[in-house]
């Protein structure tokens, strides 16, 4: 079963209010490909539909496309599909010769091709270059597409069961402008019959962010249904996830602002495609900001990174970049919170390292996945990460109270353990309040992950209420963070990272730094004990170095003991020997919260 903290909650009165107080944490994936992806399907993936992709999350049997028999350890409590908008669901119906599909232009040429060739490779290309070429034109018909786009959703319906298992409706806008990744997962808040009256708003009809903000709005207007884009991966757009300027060129305006922060209010901040909380270059004094970095080039591997793009690809540095924005503009366009997925093209949805099957079919659980390349022409498969999740609290398991979660960020992302976090912050918390359920006084006396500060009392600092819970099933937790960005009275980001409650006896030195916990892994066993750390982390936390002057976020980082990446378990599961020696071994996996915001009374 599911891991769900159940807590009593009073009534309120707090800055934030809510119709009845989130008392369940749901776990999900809203980041999954099925074989109606193109890239999914092209990579080896012809077999398993979103059918197959619910089943998985709902702890049913499938059988993998390398012939596995899986089942997930612990079940989902939601997943979104989110296939690729651009040509969604086109390939299955090039090979059973759809008669809609061909009877259009492209549907004539493709199927043409493949008689021609007896080889999908040679419409695989075409695909891959019409979805690079910014200046294709869209060959499908609304209607057909909206015809496509009907069938795949109705998977999510069928599987829809409200109170047990959340299948939400959704795709992927897949814009890569000269190789650089500007994807977002779009998610409806609706059923199929809003979701289903307008077609998805893909990269082929524009791969600029605004116009995407311009579908939603327009989704919003004709059918009054409710929907949000979530951008991933910038860690791979080589700097334009978080620009200053539009992707026109353009500086950004306070209209920019107020748009990107209404309509996308989460960041995907891990994924298989690496993490994207810190860099090491951007945050030097973070001794755990280098974790599962991708800092090559970008997605298309077009051109190399350069240090100077680092500052707006990163979750962290773009929370730091939005104060400075607010500060000149009125309006913070990345006010975000944070949520972790799969990206799967596998249709599994799998983010526990003994248990990962990677991104497409060459990263499946075989001997050679280490040295092969994703994709066949892409990143090797061993730098994979085996991430991630999202928690929710939310009042019931079903789409409506999911996305208001979603929509007031009472989310949090992990890389792959199911650690209950509750994070709350406050100008009234007394020292006692930590004794208690924080829940119940967190809510009536502040404000959860989320959410902003409001003005700050004279001669106060901001509290927070703060627990974990280990995996019930993982390991032991190591320690308890507080990440606090800040804009200084002098103009420049700052950042600072607080120890704030930990386990063992260990002591902080004079600079705030705490020695690590140790390790009880065993790489050749793929093993580890949890003979180490703590069952369970809880502490109230004062900022001492508050100035009431300063913009400033905080979030909490909570990472494990060391555990046995996927590349062990692989290493001693198929016997394999000569690892190259930048392959990790041993990872220690951590949590996200979603950012508390305080901003200066005007």
């Amino acid at each position: 079963m599911c891991t769900r903290v159940l807590l009593f909650i009073s009534v309120i009165f707090s800055a934030e209010v809510f119709s009845a107080p989130p008392t369940n944490l749901y776990w999900g994936d809203l980041h999954v490909h099925s074989n109606r992806s193109p890239d999914s399907f092209a990579f080896g993936n012809p077999r398993l539909t979103p059918d197959s992709a619910y089943k998985f999350a709902k702890g049913e049997t499938v059988i993998a496309n390398n012939g596995d028999s899986v089942t997930l350890r612990k079940p989902l409590d939601f997943l979104l599909v989110a296939d690729h908008a651009e040509f969604v669901g086109v390939f299955p119906k090039l090979l059973q010769r759809d008669p809609e599909f061909a009877a259009t232009e492209l549907g004539k040429r493709w199927i043409k091709a493949l008689d021609e060739s007896a080889n999908l490779g040679t419409v695989v290309g075409e695909w891959a270059k019409l979805i690079a070429d910014p200046t294709y034109e869209q060959e499908l018909s609304a209607e057909f597409r909206t015809d496509v786009w009907k069938e795949n959703i109705s998977f999510a319906d069928r599987h829809n069961d409200p109170g047990k298992f959340t299948a939400l409706i959704g795709y992927e806008w897949t814009a890569m402008i000269k190789g650089n990744n500007l994807h977002r997962v779009v998610v409806y808040r609706d059923n199929v019959d809003k979701a289903g009256q307008l077609p998805p708003f893909s990269a082929l009809d524009s791969q600029n962010p605004e116009k995407l903000w311009a579908f939603l709005e327009e989704y919003e207007t004709k059918t009054g249904g409710n929907i949000m884009a979530i951008p991933h991966n910038g860690n791979i757009s080589n700097g334009m996830m978080f620009q200053l300027e539009s992707v026109t060129g353009e500086p950004i305006t306070a209209e920019w602002a107020k748009a990107r922060a209404k309509w996308e209010p989460l960041y995907e901040i891990t994924q298989v495609k690496g993490d994207g909380e810190a860099h090491p270059f951007l945050s030097p004094d973070d001794e755990f900001a280098d974790f599962e970095t991708w800092d090559a080039d970008n997605i298309g591997r077009t051109v190399a990174k350069q240090n100077e793009m680092l500052q707006y690809e990163y979750g962290r540095s773009a929370l730091k970049v939005g104060l400075k924005v607010e500060e000149e503009l009125g309006t913070n366009p990345y006010e975000f919170g944070l949520l972790g997925s799969t990206d799967s093209h596998t249709t599994l949805s799998t983010s526990d390292e003994d248990n990962f099957y990677g991104k497409f079919l060459d990263s499946e659980m075989t001997a050679e996945r280490m040295t092969n390349q994703m994709g066949g022409m892409l990143w090797y498969n061993w730098k994979l990460a085996a991430s991630g999740y999202m928690g929710i609290w939310a009042e019931e398991n079903n789409r409506t109270s999911l996305f208001d979660a979603m929509q007031r960020k009472e989310v949090y992302a992990t890389t792959g353990p199911r650690i209950a976090l509750r994070f709350f912050g406050s100008w009234h918390f007394k020292k006692r309040d930590s004794k208690k359920d924080i829940a119940k006084i967190g809510y009536k006396k502040g404000v959860p992950m989320g959410s902003r500060l409001g003005d700050a009392p004279k001669n106060r600092s901001p509290t927070f209420l703060i627990s974990a819970l280990k995996d019930p099933d993982g390991a032991n937790l190591d320690r308890m963070q507080v990440v606090k960005g800040y804009l200084s009275e002098d103009g420049e980001l700052q950042e600072k990272i607080y120890e704030v409650a930990f386990a063992g006896q260990r002591e902080l030195d004079e600079g705030g730094k705490l020695p690590p916990i140790g390790s009880t892994v065993d790489v050749s066993e793929a093993s580890y004990t949890n003979t180490i750390g703590a069952t369970s982390l809880q502490t109230l936390w004062e900022d001492p170095d508050f100035d009431p002057g300063e913009r400033s976020f905080y979030y909490v980082r909570v990472l494990e003991i060391p555990t046995p990446r996927w590349s062990a378990y692989d290493a001693k599961k198929f016997g394999l020997k000569d690892i190259a020696e930048d392959v990790p071994m041993v990872t220690q996996e951590r949590i996200y919260s979603s950012p508390i915001w305080y901003s200066p009374k005007d």
